[in-house]
């Protein structure tokens, strides 16, 4: 159309640079981060941060190249995520649960110039200290911001559910858009105080790192992730935010009585990662959080969903919200489209809750790709849509319920059981704390549902008790004919790792061959 001209005055790269920026403006003198007795204000940290760009500039660090960093949610951990993108640097997020070997591999892999560790056991040539890197750079530094707000910010890795993590590039773009959507899906309004329980290295910590920054909200920050310290951050800094996994939320609910504590107000929980059972929802509600349910991948910078809630709603039991509230949702206000798709056809399955496919996105805040994998990228946008792999359904009201994962489903005499379905049955159990299901090998029907079970501290149940339990409340087909009772391996982040539970469960061998029940 004639009359227009692009230029610096009306077209700028979007980057979360930008929100350090401005809060170091707008809210100068308020606390940006809290850790213990460290504080720093939002003045305080953009200084730090311009300090960090520059000194990784001194070190020669170059436009597009990757910094590692294997740190839990500290002051530093958070600095990075600006610093770093100043630098026109790469941030690589390493998760600090991976061995010395995984390590290897994803330094390698990523070719990272430069890793910034937390607390090394044992010196080492070529150390410098996080506090004496930042004294070397100057607050004169001319911030690199992107050319190209397509050119990648961050880089990471998958959390680990699967055997082999991929790298996923995230844009400035997407950053600043998933950014702006994880504040309004968490009802952050100005200078929220947000409690760091999601791992900074997990998806840029679900983009809060960059969204608390726009709202000008306190981070407080804590090294371990335990009930006591949640309860004692929450009341010293007056926490008003926080996420978890479904697991950090049955950590809260099952917290001794000497370890809770009265909350100061309303704490808003935005929850995902894997589908919450309604009971943890529901018991969560009774204790004063008000949880916000959200689902995404890596690959969708953390949330590409919210669970929006609908005013008619709140005239439902409290166990009918919880199991609205379980449900996945509706697509947020960054991303374009989300849809249950069949992967054969492309077409969209019936809006009955009940005709499963896969779960696809498309928009803006959908990964670059996968470092060096151009055929696992391609794999990925088949058809035009990123394939997330993950298996629901759509109700009549547009939103939509994970099922499982495509890879989870387990299939006995030609029906398709849903482990998730059946882990929320055995959740509310009240001597149950965690409970996964996997497919165990049977010559008869292909497979059976094998449930992985921990009880919660001086509960008792045995695997009789718990199939009957499950008996009574599903169909009998889907029903776990083998219990065992074990700690369940999890990623950092929650997640139950059930490509380990189901070599435990191939191993056992087929389940027509031995007894029904097992305990271990």
């Amino acid at each position: 159309m004639e009359g227009m001209v692009k230029c610096s005055a009306n077209y700028v790269p979007l980057t979360p640079i930008s929100f350090l920026e401005r809060s170091a403006i707008v809210y100068r003198d308020r606390v940006s981060v809290a850790y213990g007795d460290i504080k720093y204000t939002w003045k305080e940290t953009h200084e730090r941060c311009v300090r960090l760009a520059s000194a990784l500039a001194h070190l020669g660090i170059s436009p597009g190249d990757v910094v590692a960093a294997l740190a839990p949610n500290i002051p530093a951990m958070y600095e990075l995520h600006f610093g770093v993108p100043m630098a026109g640097a790469v941030l690589c997020t390493l998760n600090v649960r991976h061995d010395s070997s995984m390590v290897s591999v994803l330094l390698k892999h990523s070719e990272a110039k430069l890793s910034v560790v937390s607390r090394l056991p044992f010196p080492l040539p070529g150390i410098l200290e996080y506090e004496s890197l930042l004294e070397k750079g100057k607050l004169d530094f001319e911030v690199r911001r992107p050319k190209d707000e397509w050119d990648p910010i961050s880089l990471n890795y998958t959390s680990g559910t699967t055997s082999s993590p991929k790298g996923v590039i995230y844009s400035h773009r997407g950053a600043y858009l998933n950014s702006f959507a994880a504040a309004l899906l968490n009802d952050m309004s100005s200078m929220p105080v947000y409690l760091w329980c999601v791992p900074m290295f997990h998806c840029n910590g679900w983009c809060l790192t960059w969204a608390v920054a726009a709202q000008g909200g306190t981070n407080v920050c804590q090294r371990n992730v335990t009930t006591k310290d949640i309860f004692e951050n929450i009341a010293r800094h007056k926490v008003t935010h926080m996420s978890g996994a479904p697991t950090v939320l049955n950590m809260i609910i099952n917290a001794s009585a000497s370890e809770k504590r009265p909350l100061p107000g309303k704490v808003a929980v935005m929850t995902g990662g894997a589908p919450p059972p309604s009971h943890v929802l529901f018991k969560m509600e009774e204790l004063g959080f008000h949880v916000t349910h959200s689902y995404g991948l890596t690959e969708t910078y953390g949330p590409g969903t919210v669970c929006s809630w609908n005013p008619e709603w709140a005239f439902l039991t409290p166990e009918g919200q919880a199991k609205i509230k379980a449900r996945q949702g509706v697509q947020h206000l960054g991303l374009e489209e989300l849809d249950i798709k069949d992967p054969a056809t492309m077409k969209s399955v019936p809006a009955d809750a009940k005709t499963m496919g896969e779960v696809m996105f498309r928009g803006n805040t959908v990964m670059n790709g996968y470092l060096k994998n151009l055929e696992a990228t391609k794999d990925a946008f088949n058809g035009g849509w990123f394939r997330s792999g993950d298996l629901g359904v759509k109700h009549p009201d547009g939103y939509i319920e994970l099922k499982d994962r495509s890879k989870d489903i387990i299939i006995s005499g030609g029906e398709n059981i849903s482990s998730i379905e059946v882990e929320s049955v055995l959740f509310s159990h009240p001597a149950v704390l965690e409970a996964a299901i996997v497919g165990r090998p049977d010559d008869f029907w292909g497979e059976t549902p094998c449930a992985f079970v921990k009880l919660k501290d001086g509960c008792n149940a045995n695997a009789e008790e718990l199939i009957k339990f499950c008996r009574d409340h599903l169909p009998h087909y889907m029903t776990p004919r083998t219990v065992v009772f074990q700690e369940l391996p999890k990623t950092s982040t929650g997640k139950v790792q059930k490509y380990v539970l189901k070599e435990k469960a191939k191993a056992m061998g087929s389940i027509s061959k031995g007894n029904a029940t097992s305990k271990l």
